[in-house]
């Protein structure tokens, strides 16, 4: 069950708003006579600090019809949605493990450390398996980093 996301103050809102509106400007290319000049023809100001609620939409809503585009702020996920099967997975801890010089209990170990509620290896979901992968990659490289004398 995920939180409910707090709403956004006043403030926030007009903070996120004069941001879009000053992202807008880079944008456009909009030198700064041109930016005013807007400013003053959409909403009657001389400043992006002195727009209210409708005037910072009036401006928003000009910009994106001279070409801004809204980018999400989201930033792009760090892999692919899982594809693997569990059998993969377990294979390829295998093969972690082999590299590592080491045997099943220490991926269970791994899993525990991760995963303290966990009662079974064979009950982890792929996604899980997954994360004990990624932590096992993550101590081969430490190792091979190690070894090199760069740690």
């Amino acid at each position: 069950m995920s939180a409910a996301k707090p709403k956004k103050t006043a403030q926030e809102v007009r903070k996120n708003e004069l941001a879009q509106i000053h992202i807008a400007r880079s944008q456009l290319g909009m030198d700064d006579e041109t930016y005013r000049n807007v400013l003053w023809t959409v909403a009657r100001v001389k400043s992006s600090a002195d727009l209210d609620w409708s005037g910072r939409k009036r401006v928003l809503d000009h910009m994106k019809a001279c070409g801004f585009k809204v980018r999400s702020n989201r930033l792009p996920t760090a892999h692919k949605p899982l594809a693997m099967t569990k059998e993969a997975i377990e294979a390829k801890i295998a093969t972690q493990l082999k590299e590592l010089s080491q045997n099943w209990p220490y991926a269970y170990g791994v899993a525990r450390r991760i995963f303290p509620k966990m009662n079974r290896f064979e009950f982890l979901t792929p996604e899980q398996l997954g994360e004990v992968s990624s932590a096992l990659e993550r101590t081969i490289r430490f190792k091979r980093k190690k070894e090199a004398g760069t740690v």
